[in-house]
């Protein structure tokens, strides 16, 4: 961060995202994004339900006669836990998939086992090779870039299209949401869905092949948008974080992990130790500054957290040791990772560079778009 530090007068956000625009009253872009997208994407009240409905209604009737209609996705956290309950709710026959990257939380194990016992949803997991996938995420530590969990994220998405393919449907139900989660700063993280970019860098620092590892390439990608209606079903609720968590307590025995995506122990010591120290980056900012928008919390409960640690320090402690061990590696070696120099995404092959920046790309974007209103 260079400059002036300066803090978003609505939000949390501030220059530690060097991206970040503020307006004549001092709001940040992405809080004017958030207003932009809520307006846009978020139908609730009587016309979500019935929109909502609308949608569940053309989902039952594409998966008459087939054993489930529909995929959701699991980790043991809030939004996708609450989705299981919404979709068993709404009448829907989901499969469940969830993705073990070998650093699931025994809480969060527990959480997906209890509330999928209660809702009666058949559950798929998909295992990743460990030390595949150990060897990817150590080429992102080494690459220098705040990307590290790109790799379980893209393969996620992978997994349960992969899936809707296998039971025969075209429809994939997420728990992302506008309100809780829309201040995304692009400086933070971003290639998600880049395969390229992926594997640049296992081609760069990697020693071993991804053989196994789920993956869409730049064609399976835009095959997988075009064949699949993926359905943010939060966008159409009155959606409450904090009610949800409590109907979830109450309801399913379904128990809280202490941070968003600390379901994972990797996540956890990721976001709540390298990123601040090594990045200056808190991602509770951005979480914050969404649930702030949204009207969960208020800008001083925020603020005030922000001063306390991530999480505590002894547990950070015991997380260090675990991913040290896990990984295989030396104190020596992990403190070597944390002292290289830091890269940003734009510093490695991705198709953001190759194929999305195009011209004739950014054409047939728009062509497509069209045809998309039109039809």
């Amino acid at each position: 961060m260079t400059g002036k530090y300066q803090i978003c007068n609505r939000c949390v956000m501030d220059t530690t995202d060097p991206e970040i625009q503020f307006d004549e009253n001092g709001i940040c872009n992405h809080c004017r994004q958030y207003d932009e997208s809520v307006k846009r994407f978020v139908i609730d009240g009587k016309e979500g339900k019935e929109k909502l409905q609308h949608i569940v209604d053309g989902i039952k009737e594409s998966g008459k006669g087939k054993e489930y209609d529909c995929i959701i996705g699991v980790s043991g956290g809030v939004d996708s836990s609450y989705v299981a309950y919404k979709v068993k709710e709404l009448g829907l026959r989901p499969l469940a998939v969830h993705l073990d990257n070998g650093w699931n939380s025994e809480l969060a194990v527990k959480n997906i086992e209890l509330f999928l016992k209660k809702l009666n949803i058949d559950l798929y997991t998909h295992v990743l090779d460990w030390e595949e996938f150990k060897d990817l995420q150590l080429s992102f530590l080494k690459a220098s870039t705040p990307d590290s969990e790109i790799p379980t994220d893209h393969a996620i998405w992978a997994v349960l299209y992969e899936m809707a393919d296998q039971i025969k449907t075209k429809y994939v139900i997420f728990g992302c949401n506008i309100r809780t989660e829309s201040h995304l700063p692009r400086s933070w993280s971003q290639g998600h869905m880049d395969w390229k970019y992926i594997k640049s860098i296992q081609h760069q620092f990697g020693n071993l092949p991804l053989n196994t590892f789920p993956h869409m390439d730049f064609v399976r990608y835009r095959q997988n948008l075009s064949h699949h209606k993926s359905i943010n079903i939060l966008n159409y609720l009155d959606y409450s974080k904090k009610e949800a968590m409590k109907i979830l307590e109450n309801e399913l025995g379904w128990k809280y992990y202490g941070g968003k995506h600390y379901e994972s122990i990797y996540t956890r010591f990721y976001q709540g130790y390298i990123l601040p120290q090594k990045f200056g980056y808190d991602k509770r900012r951005l979480h914050f500054s969404s649930l702030i928008c949204s009207g969960e919390i208020t800008r001083t409960e925020a603020i005030e957290e922000l001063k306390n640690e991530p999480y505590p320090i002894e547990l950070q402690s015991q997380d260090k040791a675990y991913v040290i061990k896990k990984f295989g590696i030396t104190e020596r070696e992990f403190e070597d990772i944390m002292s290289l120099p830091k890269k940003r995404f734009e510093d490695y092959p991705s198709y953001e560079k190759s194929i999305y920046s195009s011209i004739f790309f950014k054409i047939l974007t728009k062509c497509y778009r069209i045809v998309r209103r039109i039809s």
